[in-house]
């Protein structure tokens, strides 16, 4: 089992950047592949990014891809979110998760992770 927390959220103008971390505990955290995702009230919980095990492997939404990096320090226990020329429409409760899937197709869904943090906010003014 493995508990996480996510820092970092806050305020922030468009076209500035923030960077999300998610301690996680236990010490198995290398077993999972991690994931970002974000909801934004009244929607689903949308995917944003993830990484392999290993951290060679990384996938993004189109929505944010060339804007967001996610990257991971096994030996910290942490996954990041760097996010750059941030818009309006990222605005949303940013989560992070583990899941025990492998790395493939169904890394967008939110079924294929067993374990999620509470959320931090992100909200970006225009």
């Amino acid at each position: 089992q493995v508990q996480l927390v996510e820092s970092g959220g806050g305020l922030v103008q468009a076209g500035g950047s923030l960077r999300l971390s998610c301690a996680a505990s236990g010490r198995t955290f290398s077993s999972y592949v991690m994931g970002w995702f974000r909801q934004a009230p009244g929607t689903e919980r949308e995917f944003v990014a993830a990484i392999s095990r290993s951290g060679g492997s990384t996938y993004y939404a189109n929505s944010v891809n060339g804007r967001f990096t996610i990257s991971r320090d096994n030996a910290k226990n942490t996954v990041y979110l760097q996010m750059n020329s941030l818009k309006p429409e990222d605005t949303a409760v940013y989560y992070c998760a583990a899941g025990s899937t492998a790395w493939g197709s169904r890394l967008s869904r939110a079924t294929e992770y067993g374990y999620w943090g509470q959320g931090t906010q992100v909200t970006v003014s225009s």
